[in-house]
């Protein structure tokens, strides 16, 4: 799910509104005044309904005849969009964000390494290198760090052979990209190119035991940076 790309005074009203109700600052149920919210931001009521338009496709806030223009109950957010991710995270919700992802990775990438050892191509090698390359070059650079670690994962779904399994791409990585930040942020993780590298030389192996190992072990270790960068939080 990407990230609004809306610019200029449309995006930032989407940016200020969005991050309000994900902090919850404004109230599951409560009515909107768009009007009063315009005059408050400044902008037009055009600028307000593009805005609220936005919002609602990300199932934060409906509109209702006789009731108006309110904010949704959160079972209906879409909490897998990358925006409402990064809400979360700036709101104070970034703890059991990142224990939810932990809990999702530690269900599906392993049994995808297990299954990318048995049925990766050729292609899908060559994608999983390119993308650990990257990893390599990509030392002390944040934004690169998190580009090349999005795809070496991105890489491990597709080359398990299932387009279902591939697809989950779209719940992990934007919280995948969240953590990265998180934790290369605090500067203290552990280099991540070795346990990536130990994966990837067992589905090159089609050592699908040893993938699926190998897997935990680099999960054990992201949970170890994230529980440092939660310990000592980056000051700036």
């Amino acid at each position: 799910m990407a990230s609004y790309a809306g610019r200029g005074v449309h995006g930032q009203v989407v940016q200020r509104l969005g991050a309000r109700i994900v902090a919850g600052d404004v109230a599951e149920g409560d009515i909107l005044d768009v009007r009063a919210l315009g005059e408050e931001l400044d902008v037009s009521l055009t600028v307000m309904r593009e805005a609220l338009k936005v919002l609602a496709g990300k199932g934060l806030i409906d509109a209702r005849q006789k009731r108006g223009t309110f904010v949704r109950p959160r079972s209906a957010w879409n909490l897998l969009d990358a925006d409402v991710i990064r809400w979360r995270m700036t709101g104070g919700d970034g703890r059991r964000l990142m224990r939810d992802l932990a809990d999702i990775r530690a269900v599906v990438e392993p049994a995808a390494a297990h299954r990318a050892a048995l049925r990766r191509t050729g292609a899908d090698l060559a994608a999983l290198e390119t993308a650990l390359a990257a990893m390599e070059r990509a030392r002390g650079g944040l934004a690169a760090e998190e580009e090349a670690d999005a795809a070496f994962h991105r890489a491990l779904l597709a080359a398990t052979g299932n387009e279902l399994l591939a697809r989950l791409e779209l719940i992990l990585e934007p919280g995948l990209r969240e953590r990265d930040r998180l934790v290369h942020a605090h500067g203290d993780a552990d280099d991540p190119v070795p346990s990536h590298r130990r994966v990837l030389a067992a589905i090159r192996d089609r050592d699908a035991a040893g993938a699926e190992l190998a897997m935990l072990d680099l999960l054990a270790k992201a949970a170890e940076d994230l529980d440092r960068a939660a310990a000592h939080p980056a000051h700036g």
